[in-house]
């Protein structure tokens, strides 16, 4: 091929290489679980090889089986995913020109993105720098308020003692929130409604965040009490080029751990959707953002929205919006890291009914909430129109107890609110999940009730419905149940 020919890249797109576009032929997932098994599809739509990784409790998982190759890193169960070396080393050897991070793990960790580009393989996500100074929330507050992005009012700076603590709590009033500067994923957060409160939380939340970011630094935050969680998808590219994909609510949650997200909110106005879009890409512009990524706002009850934080990965909530706009936000992730444009102006992105999203996690909600791994011993997802199962289970797989409890996604589309929940309670009716406890019972729990149904619900919805999680299993488990059982019954002859 001549040095300036137009070069074949991204399932079958072509571009000139004067214009720094490189194509992505092989790509390493440095990640696990149905992420992983999600970023394949998208490799095989595109005609680029998939590399997967395992660890030996991974050794059977779906993503290695579907995988074009797959390699091992090791018995490490957890250091394995986390380990940049292993991970480049292995990414290097397998011939791998890009690499992509999915969500958790190392997906938001500067180092990382710093070690590709050190290496000459291209991350698929922002810059480290820009994944560095997003992921330190005091930075983040400070960009935002310098681009005119409103912000929760909160301490100057990092904390450095209770004291300093004690005097920015009385300035902005009680209750507040101490956070970890480096925090996520709901770790590091204390709610304080009093000094004494703050002062025997203080030390607990530096603690916590030592243990589970590496820093001791913390900032202080009013806490918005029982607010809506709108957060914005955006997608920006080399060219200058950004764009929103409208909201997603996520604000049914537990302890801070999000358990179902709909696209678009049905709490929201057009005039407030708008709005939203336009703060959303003016923060991602206000850093220089490249690749996709979520803005993430709190909605108080005067319906007033502060900036929260901004990821900088995929989401695991990104099929809701896929559904509702018709854009794979993957694809064009590996689109941007190959140096092309987006292949959308904001005025040519529209979108179309509700979508909603389950996280199906191998939990007993009748029992707190408890990890129930264990075998699966029969699946079978659900389908009809407007149905999507994003999973990493299959019968006969084994749910390792190393790593988080979620085995399945299920998302349902449909044109209108009261549509969606309909078509939602039939799917989560359909689907099968057998020989482990999961959610599902209580997703249909939330789904039935009548403040969901009405769209009357904020992040203090599950605290508020502690009866959710009485429930004994699905009618159509139940029935399932009984009919495995008597089949069993006669072919055993009892």
């Amino acid at each position: 091929m001549q040095p300036d020919a137009p070069l074949p890249i991204l399932g079958g797109l072509y571009a000139d290489r004067k214009v720094g576009v490189i194509p992505i032929r092989k790509l390493l997932i440095a990640n696990r679980g149905e992420i992983a098994v999600r970023l394949i599809r998208a490799c095989a739509e595109m005609g680029i090889t998939s590399v997967a990784v395992f660890t030996d409790a991974d050794r059977h998982a779906l993503h290695v089986k579907k995988a074009d190759e797959a390699y091992s890193i090791g018995p490490d169960t957890m250091g394995g995913y986390l380990s940049i070396h292993r991970l480049i080393n292995i990414a290097r050897a397998a011939g791998c020109d890009a690499v992509h991070p999915g969500y958790g793990f190392l997906s938001e960790n500067p180092d990382f993105a710093a070690a590709c580009a050190e290496r000459g393989i291209r991350f698929v996500g922002p810059s480290a720098e820009v994944i560095r100074r997003m992921g330190d929330k005091v930075a983040a507050r400070e960009a935002m308020i310098a681009a005119g992005v409103p912000v929760v009012p909160g301490s100057v700076g990092n904390l450095p003692d209770v004291e300093a603590a004690l005097v920015d709590a009385e300035r902005v009033g009680y209750p507040v929130m101490l956070k970890a500067t480096n925090g996520g994923g709901g770790r590091g957060i204390r709610l304080c409604t009093d000094p004494e409160n703050l002062r025997r939380n203080f030390d607990r939340v530096r603690s916590e965040a030592t243990r589970a970011f590496g820093s001791t630094e913390i900032f202080l935050e009013k806490a918005v009490v029982n607010p809506r969680h709108i957060e914005v998808q955006i997608l920006a590219d080399s060219h200058g080029n950004v764009t929103h994909l409208f909201e997603r609510d996520c604000s049914i949650q537990r302890r801070h751990q999000k358990l179902v997200e709909i696209a678009p909110s049905p709490q929201l106005t057009d005039t407030q959707r708008e709005w939203l879009g336009e703060m959303a890409v003016t923060a991602a512009r206000a850093v220089n953002y490249e690749n996709a990524g979520t803005v993430e706002f709190l909605m108080d009850s005067d319906d007033s929205f502060y900036f929260m934080e901004m990821n900088t990965r995929i989401q695991v909530e990104h099929p809701v919006t896929e559904m509702i706009t018709g854009v794979d936000i993957v694809q064009e992730q590996l689109r941007v890291a190959a140096g092309l444009p987006l292949r959308y102006r904001q005025d040519e992105i529209s979108r179309r009914g509700y979508a909603i999203e389950f996280r199906i996690n191998a939990e007993d909600p009748e029992n707190d909430f408890l990890p129930s791994f264990g075998r699966i011993t029969r699946y079978f997802a659900p389908g009809g129109p407007g149905i999507r199962t994003d999973g990493a289970i299959y019968t006969g797989y084994e749910i390792p107890p190393q790593y988080d409890s979620m085995c399945a996604k299920l998302v349902c589309w449909a044109l209108d609110w009261e549509s969606l929940l309909n078509r939602a309670d039939r799917a989560l009716r359909d689907i099968g999940v057998y020989g482990v406890k999961t959610t599902i019972p209580y997703h249909l729990a939330i789904v039935d009730h009548p403040d969901f149904r009405s769209g009357r619900f904020d992040t203090g919805f599950i605290a508020a419905h502690p009866e959710l999680s009485q429930i004994h299993g699905t009618p159509s488990n139940r029935n399932l149940a009984v009919a495995i059982a008597a089949a069993l019954a006669a072919h055993h002859g009892l």
